[in-house]
C-alpha cells in the first residue's frame, strides 16, 4: 500500500510539473550561461495520448505533492528519470511523454487542479532545488521560449512598494 502512495505522489508531480512551464507567471530562471553540453534537450513530439475527455488523467490530482517535495530520495528519482539519468518508473515516463505535448498546447489538456499543483511545486523548486528547475529548464526549453513567454516584468513587483 506504501509504494502504491509513493507512485500516486510521484504521478501527481508529474502531471503537475507538465504544467509548471507553461502556466506559470513566475520570473524566469536567473541563470543567463547557456546549458551544460551533457544536458540534451527532448525532442518535440506528439506526447502521451490524453484521457477521455481531451484532457491529461487526473486520477493522481489529490495527493500530496509535499511528500515528493521533501523527501530527497524521491525527488532526485524523478529528477534523473527526467533527465535521462535513471530509468523511469511508469509515472516518470508518461510524464517525459506528455511535457512536450503540454508545452506545445500551453498546458491546454491540464486540469484545473494540476495548474494549481504546478504553481506549488515551481514555487517550491525555485525557491529551494534551483538546481534541478534549471537543469529540467535546460532539458525541456533548451531555446527558452516558453520562460520568455511567461515571463513577469521584474517592474509589475516594484509598483507595489
Amino acid at each position: 500500500m506504501a509504494s502504491y502512495r509513493v507512485a500516486a505522489a510521484a504521478a501527481a508531480l508529474a502531471a503537475a510539473f507538465l504544467c509548471c512551464l507553461t502556466v506559470s507567471s513566475a520570473a524566469p530562471s536567473e541563470t543567463t550561461t547557456a546549458c551544460p553540453s551533457n544536458i540534451t534537450p527532448a525532442k518535440p513530439g506528439a506526447g502521451a495520448s490524453p484521457s477521455k475527455g481531451g484532457t491529461y488523467t487526473t486520477k493522481y490530482d489529490n495527493v500530496n505533492v509535499d511528500m515528493i517535495l521533501h523527501n530527497e530520495r524521491l525527488l532526485k528519482n524523478y529528477i534523473d528519470c527526467l533527465m535521462e539519468r535513471r530509468t523511469c518508473s511508469r509515472e516518470g515516463q508518461l510524464l517525459k511523454e506528455i511535457i512536450p505535448d503540454a508545452l506545445q498546447t500551453e498546458c491546454s489538456r491540464c486540469s484545473e487542479k494540476q495548474k494549481q499543483i504546478a504553481g506549488h511545486i515551481m514555487s517550491y523548486l525555485l525557491q529551494y532545488k534551483k538546481h534541478y528547475w534549471d537543469e529540467l529548464l535546460c532539458k525541456y526549453d533548451p531555446e527558452g521560449k516558453f520562460r520568455e513567454k511567461y515571463e513577469v516584468d521584474e517592474d509589475d513587483e516594484e509598483d507595489d512598494e
